[in-house]
């Protein structure tokens, strides 16, 4: 006798007379379970394996759109760096030699240049610093 034949034929077992007394949800729950090892379930089981794929596409998607953002804010942060030391050469090559040539202190565009070399560098960690708290939260 086949498994399939087995599970219409359940009241020739004498398991399921035993399940019979039980009620009937105890002979619901054993007619699955010889449904299912019969195979008669394969549509259901197709279908959560579809949809299961489905999730995990979908999931893969988004962790690669997430290290594409990752890269895209690495390579910002990157340029916007060399960016700013190529602005702030020309002011550091001005302020390194007018204190190494002895000029005054007291020169108003030496002042400026120094206090931009101090002041850039600093509002610019500022602002990476500022970026990546946020980011962590």
């Amino acid at each position: 006798m086949k498994t399939a034949e087995w599970a219409d034929s359940a009241p020739a077992n004498p398991a399921v007379g035993a399940a019979a007394n039980l009620g009937a949800g105890a002979e619901d729950a054993h007619r699955g379970l010889l449904a299912a090892l019969a195979g008669k379930q394969a549509a259901r089981d197709r279908a959560v394996a579809q949809k299961t794929c489905r999730v995990v596409r979908t999931s893969l998607g988004v962790m690669e759109d997430q290290s594409a953002s990752r890269r895209r804010s690495r390579a910002l942060a990157v340029s916007a760096l060399l960016l700013v030391l190529l602005a702030l050469g020309p002011f550091v090559w001005h302020v390194t030699d007018g204190l190494l040539g002895g000029e005054h202190m007291a020169d108003i565009f030496t002042q400026t240049s120094l206090w931009i070399c101090i002041l850039c560098p600093v509002i610019l960690a500022a602002v990476i610093v500022a970026g990546w708290a946020r980011i962590k939260q």
